[in-house]
């Protein structure tokens, strides 16, 4: 299967505007068994309550079935379970789980559109792809500011993206490079499968639910169009000055060497997102002096941002020269705190030491996502606050505890991981 979806990548690349028009006969019993095996199979089960365990019980002949009525034409895309999860700021965040099959199926297609538009993705998208990450990302945006003319960044937030992406203009995309009748039919049933909340299906005219595998592919194509296209071949045609955009999903900061060119975009991407049902956030649009040319331009009150989880300052090296200083958001840190006290609260009763070994991993995680250098000190106060939440968890046992600082710090099992460097650049 790698050596045809090597082809079919190969095709895309040297051919920009070919239509793939038979791609569904991709998807065999063997192609979906090979699939199951790059899954996250740890994943909560949809509406039928159907586990990855109970699922791969009999993985070759569920594999078969499927593949029968799709072929057949008697595969119903089931509405995906709600569950929602806190975003942060009393806010909250809902996601669509899909059945185990469906995401199985999913994932199968997915792989296969990834081969083609990975021709098609622009350098300036880093979400969701196969060999790019976020610290690539915050990297680029580094070297930008160290390097580059760079005055000062425009930063924003799609207001609920994943909830108002048109399945109209979805489709027309799609179209320009499947010509495939299957695998479009495929992707609208998902679209409009439904959302099961509170015991009711709800119908979506709109969106693609977080929680399914092929909807990050999905986003990527629909900015691959509405927004990464339209400021290379378009704004950038009339921009004075150097300009960049560096997007992850949904999550996009654009450079400017030319603060009326940046004052510019805000009103031409207002407008742009605007034609594909989209909006700006208001609250969390701004333009803000960024880079070692900007230190004596002042454009408002911030001189900070936040993108992927970090807060950005300007700030100075160990050699006096100018550098971009990351730190974890208070929001990341936030949110982080809340899941582990969340944990805690629910499995309070367990075993210490196997406390122990599940709070190490999630520190471990968040270390290793935030381990850069100038993060170490937050990381530290996260530490600490992991710390206290696991001893009031602790305490709360017995009303006779022996949970003194004295007595657990004297315990071998009472020991967190600390805070270390993952990640060379500041």
């Amino acid at each position: 299967m790698k050596t045809k979806l090597d082809r079919i990548a190969e095709k895309a690349r040297t051919d920009s505007k070919l239509r793939f028009t038979a791609l569904a006969h991709l998807i065999t019993p063997d192609f979906l068994v090979e699939t199951w095996k790059q899954m996250n199979r740890r994943g909560a089960s949809g509406v039928d309550g159907e586990t990855t365990a109970d699922f791969a019980g009999n993985l070759e002949e569920r594999c078969q079935d499927l593949v029968a009525r799709l072929k057949a034409r008697r595969y119903h895309a089931p509405p995906v379970r709600r569950v929602v999860i806190p975003k942060g700021d009393g806010k909250t965040r809902p996601l669509g789980i899909p059945t185990v099959e469906d995401r199985l199926l999913q994932r199968a297609v997915a792989r296969i559109l990834t081969a083609i538009y990975e021709a098609d993705f622009l350098p300036s998208s880093y979400g969701f792809r196969p060999g790019r990450n976020p610290h690539q990302a915050l990297a680029v945006l580094r070297d930008k500011a160290m390097a580059d003319r760079v005055f000062c960044l425009f930063e924003t937030d799609i207001r609920g993206f994943f909830n108002h992406l048109s399945h109209k203009w979805l489709m027309r995309m799609l179209k320009l490079r499947i010509g495939d009748p299957e695998i479009l039919r495929l992707i609208g049933k998902w679209l409009r499968a439904g959302v099961f909340d509170g015991g009711i299906v709800v119908e979506t005219k709109e969106g693609s639910p977080q929680g399914g595998p092929i909807s990050p592919l999905l986003a990527n194509i629909y900015l691959h169009y509405a927004l990464d296209l339209w400021f290379e071949k378009r704004f950038l045609r009339n921009c004075r000055g150097n300009a960049s955009l560096i997007r992850f999903v949904d999550d996009f900061v654009a450079t400017f060497e030319d603060t009326r060119e940046a004052r510019r975009f805000e009103g031409a991407v207002r407008d742009r997102m605007a034609e594909f049902g989209l909006e700006l956030a208001d609250e969390k649009t701004a333009l803000v002096p960024f880079g070692r040319y900007a230190r004596t331009r002042v454009l408002g009150r911030r001189c900070s941002f936040e993108f992927l989880g970090f807060k950005h300052l300007g700030g100075r090296d160990a050699k006096g020269r100018y550098a971009v200083i990351r730190i974890p958001s208070t929001k990341s840190c936030r949110k982080f705190l809340d899941r582990v006290g969340e944990w805690l609260r629910v499995n309070m009763h367990i075993n210490r030491v196997d406390q122990q070994k599940h709070l190490t991993r999630m520190l471990n995680g968040f270390y290793q996502y935030f381990g850069h250098h100038c993060c170490l000190p937050k990381l530290n106060l996260v530490r600490y606050s992991v710390t206290r939440k696991w001893v009031k968890v602790l305490r709360n046992q017995s009303q006779r505890h022996p949970y003194t600082w004295q007595y657990l710090n004297s315990r071998p099992w009472f020991e967190l991981p600390r805070p270390y460097l993952v990640h060379s650049s500041g």
